[in-house]
C-alpha cells in the first residue's frame, strides 16, 4: 500500500480533533514481515508506523526482543482502539484484542485513548 497514513479520530463527544498520527506507514502482511516487525532497526522516524493486519479480532501479542528503542503499541478491532501501551526497549511485552496492531515511535500515540478510532487511509 503506497501512500498509507494512520488517521486518529477521537471518540464521539471529545473536544479533540482528527489528526494524522503517521504519514509513512508500512503494512506487514507476510508472516516473515510480521515476525520481524521492528527488530534490528536502530530507530524509526517521527511520522512512521508499522501496521500488522490480521484476518479477524483475536488476542495479539507484541514483544520487543531486539528492538533497542521504546514504542507506542495500539491494538485496534473494527477501527476502534481496544488497548494502548508503551513498550520498553528489549524487554517490553504487550497484548490486546485486535484485527490490526500498530507500532509507533514512543509518544506518538499520547493522545490516543481506548474507544477512539484509528484507520489506515490511502
Amino acid at each position: 500500500m503506497a501512500g498509507v497514513r494512520l488517521v486518529h479520530r477521537p471518540a464521539p463527544g471529545s473536544d479533540r480533533t482528527e489528526t494524522v498520527l503517521a504519514s509513512d506507514v508500512d503494512v506487514a502482511r507476510s508472516t516473515l514481515e510480521q515476525a520481524r516487525g521492528l527488530m534490528f532497526r536502530r530507530s524509526i522516524a517521527d511520522d512512521y508506523a508499522l501496521a500488522f493486519p490480521f484476518d479477524e479480532p483475536d488476542t495479539q501479542w507484541l514483544h520487543m526482543l531486539f528492538v533497542p528503542f521504546a514504542i507506542d503499541a495500539v491494538w485496534i478491532a473494527d477501527g476502534e482502539v481496544t488497548a494502548k501501551k508503551r513498550l520498553a526497549p528489549f524487554v517490553g511485552l504487550g497484548r490486546g484484542r485486535a484485527d490490526t496492531v500498530v507500532e509507533l515511535q514512543a509518544g506518538a500515540a499520547e493522545a490516543v485513548a481506548v474507544g477512539d478510532e484509528l484507520r489506515l487511509v490511502e
